[in-house]
């Protein structure tokens, strides 16, 4: 590591001084509802946040989305041209819905500090920019220039920010992704399914179903037949897992179906299973001659591997967290993030947000003491010489 003990001991000892400062922060942000889609919602959020990168002496500069809030950007004023970077990566926007607060309240409980969003992940968000003021009142320097991206459309699959987040993590030096840690002994995620998403549609031939069913084809009987074939691939042995999550058919239960679909979602560990899952989705072939099946879809998301390189940033991590006294764990998600995609360029290490639990769910929390620790790994981590 390149922050010393001592180092690394004021850094613990000032973010514990700003609790109370990180704390109004992060209620802030919580109490700005913005959900994906809510376009007046997220201008409001990026604003505020735009406005505090401003302050600490960031140059920013916003991107509006087509059908999403967009990104924004922000890296330091006086940074130094041709220098490696350090890609920061959260989103703001979350899962609920513009009046959830009325339901779920900001509020301190036990220990927890609860509210929408404030897990996954607005407690991320709150650490990046109370770990770049800490650098930055600590008078410390960097190696790597940090380079922050926050986008709008994460929880609905990052569909406008990703080309961006690519870009940027072609010409990084490593990333950190400030999602969530897993479980509650926030373990960082260094490794994430890819994640697939594929349509079946099928087409089959109306007919009365009491008068004269031998004339109709039956949609639904297919699919159904095809669902099987679906479930026969799963592997739990290799981490293979396919759901159809939704189905549709039909128009009457007096009508032998015309026309059904179904929606799947598949999880892979890797991009070999991910090829090869793909292809049997992709080849699957109706059992009756007359139907006429269509099939569209892909891995959306690749997964993040334990590759090389993000083994190092997690050694690293590792290290910097023993300086300041945490004892860190690993561990693979099933969910995908941002940093599928940034694992494809550089060295990524995600789950660096603060632990808690309940993401995308009404006990959604965060510990209120693990906010400050939390945010001084990330700011260790920050200080680091660039990877090799």
């Amino acid at each position: 590591m390149t922050t010393t003990s001592h180092t690394a001991k004021e850094i613990r000892d000032h973010l514990e001084s700003e609790a109370g400062p990180m704390k109004e922060f992060l209620r802030e942000l919580v109490s700005m509802e913005s959900p994906s889609r809510d376009l007046k919602a997220l201008e409001k959020i990026m604003h505020f946040l735009e406005s505090a990168f401003i302050k600490l002496g960031f140059y920013t500069f916003r991107v509006p989305g087509r059908e999403t809030g967009g990104y924004l950007y922000a890296r330091p004023n006086n940074r130094q041209k041709h220098a490696p970077i350090q890609l920061v990566i959260g989103h703001c926007d979350t899962v609920w819905e513009l009046d959830s607060l009325k339901k779920m309240p900001v509020h301190e409980e036990d220990e927890k500090f609860m509210g929408p969003g404030i897990y996954d992940m607005k407690a991320g968000l709150t650490q990046i920019y109370f770990a770049l003021q800490c650098i930055r009142d600590l008078g410390l320097s960097y190696k790597v220039m940090p380079a922050v991206l926050i986008n709008a459309d994460e929880e609905i699959g990052s569909l406008e920010s990703t080309p961006a987040i690519a870009r940027l993590a072609a010409i990084a030096n490593r990333a950190f992704i400030l999602e969530p840690p897993l479980g509650l002994q926030g373990k960082l995620k260094t490794a994430r399914k890819g994640i697939g998403k594929f349509t079946i549609k099928v087409q089959g031939r109306a007919a009365h179903a009491g008068l004269d069913p031998e004339k109709g084809v039956s949609a639904i009987a297919e699919l159904s037949k095809q669902v099987q074939k679906l479930y026969e691939m799963n592997d739990p042995d290799k981490g293979i897992t396919i759901n159809v999550g939704k189905i549709e058919g039909g128009t009457s239960a007096n009508v032998v179906a015309s026309e059904s679909s179904a929606v799947v979602d598949v999880r892979v560990y890797n991009q070999e299973d991910a090829d090869y899952i793909s292809q049997k989705i992709l080849s699957l072939k109706p059992s009756h001659k007359e139907v006429v099946m269509k099939i569209e879809g892909g891995i959306r998301r690749l997964p993040m591997e334990k590759t090389q390189r993000n083994r190092v940033l997690w050694d690293r991590a590792k290290a910097g967290g023993k300086l300041l006294d945490l004892k860190l764990e690993e561990a693979t998600a099933g969910g995908g993030s941002d940093g599928n995609t940034t694992s494809l360029y550089t060295a990524t290490l995600d789950g660096l947000g603060t632990t808690g639990d309940g993401a995308h769910a009404q006990h959604e929390f965060i510990f209120t003491k693990h906010l400050p620790e939390r945010t001084a790994l990330l700011t260790v981590l920050l200080l680091e010489e660039p990877l090799t």
